[in-house]
């Protein structure tokens, strides 16, 4: 854990790692504080009808030791793979810490992944069990034919045939489990790489993974725990930024989760949320925090008490970070990383370390640098892609299968991230795009990142992506795709005025020359633009 200090400075040279010899996410997360404190609220469970059900420690050790054993009593082994295919609920943290207990590998999976998405995850992993509930059952049925390895459902809805109900099947257990004896480099939990850029790939963490975490947690919601925290998150905890900016790393702080279930984001539910449970901390994506920003006034309409807001996944903007200040009062802190080395970068705006249109400075604990092609470090203001160190605990164990992956992810020992960025004479890093992202037009190369948030400066765009468009005079111009706020309709003249918008306040080379007006962006399940969709549009 950090020390707290006023200075960054002093908090990164002191900063030193210290992993025990024996480690498991799940007893860290739940029988560590059922034995200290067995009535300290974990979970917060809110149903859509409002209903609120506090989920103490106790509960949770009883309910995940019985999942343990639901498992082992179905022949799962240390190292084998179950599936959790459910939203936000008191059933999928109980799920995972049972599974880390079990020393099986926990594999999260996003609600609204399509069979596609769901059979080659569950085939590339070979997972053993899946929990889900009854629309994952039905995304299910047709695949199975396809998942040989697939030798036990359970549905929290209920039995169904050969499917167990989770209430039903729990209920024969005990709930008292020795948890496996694991160590901080035994594989915990592996999650699929949102697939901004090919085919996803597997990255497996170790134990240590959730250790490494916790700097990262600490920095951006400026040195939790603090009394009264209470977190929440609209990020689905199969993605790293839920279950690893949210859930787990809460738990270890004993810092209580809100769990709901939304079927879309809604602005005003969320503050609504917000306000009823007294939340005190949020991680919240930009794309998210953009929709947040259609409410007028939400200090006026709704009685916050926030007290810190984190937001990773993409580049923040300057321009939403300004918005965070006037109109929730508090300072959006930034944060960077990524599925296989995640929580490496973050600003922190109590010790001073924010600055606009940049992402922050190294966390303490991790060597993150930008460097060129051959491995080198680049000189401030100079383009290069950004690089994390090994060793590191929060950094992936390996791709699931897939050696040749894993090798060429690394430059010697730097993690390549495929993620263009600068860093600035004070160590700030600003993000630039991912390498597939950048256009080249007329001997520039531009990021789409700053074209974006000066995009959303303007009043008629609620949403906007960039990409480059092939062109055979400039290799590439810049093409904007924007979705329009309420009471603005898509015109040539708008289209003029927004490029004139652009141009004015960037450069000549920047603007976008090609705009189009669309109902929605095509996102990832994680909040991300999944720009090569665009790109194929041309």
């Amino acid at each position: 854990m950090l020390v707290p200090d006023t200075e960054y400075d002093r908090i990164y040279a002191g900063f030193r790692w210290t992993l025990p010899e024996r480690y498991n996410i799940g007893v860290d997360v739940c029988d560590r504080w059922a034995a200290i404190d067995p009535s300290r609220i974990a979970i917060f469970d809110v149903k859509a009808d409002g209903t609120v059900t506090p989920i103490d420690f106790r509960h949770l050790r009883a309910l995940s030791n019985r999942f343990a054993n639901l498992l082992v009593r179905h022949g799962i082994q240390r190292g084998d793979r179950v599936a959790i295919l459910l939203p936000q609920s008191v059933e999928v943290a109980a799920a995972h810490i049972g599974i880390y207990k079990a020393g099986a590998v926990a594999l999260p999976l996003a609600v609204l992944f399509g069979a596609d998405a769901l059979s080659f995850r569950l085939q590339n992993a070979g997972a053993s069990v899946l929990l889900t509930e009854a629309a994952g059952l039905a995304k299910i049925a047709p695949l199975r034919a396809l998942l040989p390895d697939l030798r036990v459902l359970i549905s929290i809805d209920g039995p169904d045939g050969a499917t167990l109900g989770f209430t039903e099947a729990l209920a024969r257990e005990s709930d008292d489990f020795t948890p496996a004896n694991t160590t901080p480099n035994d594989p915990a939990l592996m999650i699929y790489t949102s697939g901004t850029t090919g085919q996803p790939k597997g990255a497996l963490h170790g134990h240590r993974v959730l250790l490494g975490h916790l700097p990262g947690i600490q920095l951006p919601h400026e040195f939790m725990p603090q009394p009264g925290d209470l977190m929440w998150t609209p990020a689905d905890w199969a993605w790293a930024g839920g279950l690893l900016n949210g859930l787990l790393p809460s738990l270890h702080f004993g810092v209580p989760v809100v769990a709901r279930k939304f079927e879309k984001f809604d602005p005003d539910e969320a503050f609504r949320l917000m306000q009823d449970l007294a939340i005190r901390n949020i991680f919240v994506p930009p794309t998210a925090l953009r929709m947040l920003r259609a409410v007028n006034h939400p200090r006026g309409r709704f009685n916050l008490d926030l007290r810190t807001i984190a937001s990773a996944g993409e580049a923040l903007g300057a321009e939403t970070l300004h918005w965070g200040r006037e109109s929730l009062g508090l300072t959006i802190n930034e944060a960077y990383g990524q599925t296989e080395c995640n929580l490496v970068i973050a600003s922190s705006a109590s010790i001073g370390v924010i600055k606009p249109g940049f992402i922050g400075k190294p966390v303490p604990g991790h060597r993150v640098a930008v460097i060129r092609p051959d491995g080198t470090e680049c000189a401030p203001g100079e383009d290069g892609q950004i690089a994390v160190m090994r060793p590191d605990p929060v950094m992936f164990l390996g791709y699931w299968n897939n050696e040749e992956g894993t090798r060429a992810k690394f430059i010697g020992d730097w993690m390549m991230t495929g993620d263009q960025a600068v860093a600035d004479e004070e160590g700030y890093i600003r993000f630039v795009g991912r390498d597939d992202d950048v256009i080249t037009s007329s001997g520039y190369r531009i990021g789409p990142t700053e074209i974006e948030d000066c995009l959303m400066k303007h009043e008629a765009v609620a949403l906007s992506a960039v990409v480059g468009k092939p062109d055979p005079l400039r290799t590439e111009i810049v093409k904007a795709f924007l979705v329009l706020k309420p009471g603005y309709a898509a015109s040539d003249a708008l289209a003029a005025d927004i490029s004139a918008f652009v141009r004015e306040r960037l450069s000549a080379h920047e603007y976008p020359r090609e705009i189009a007006f669309v109902e929605s962006l095509p996102l990832t399940t994680t909040g991300k633009i999944i720009r090569r969709e665009l790109r194929a549009r041309g």
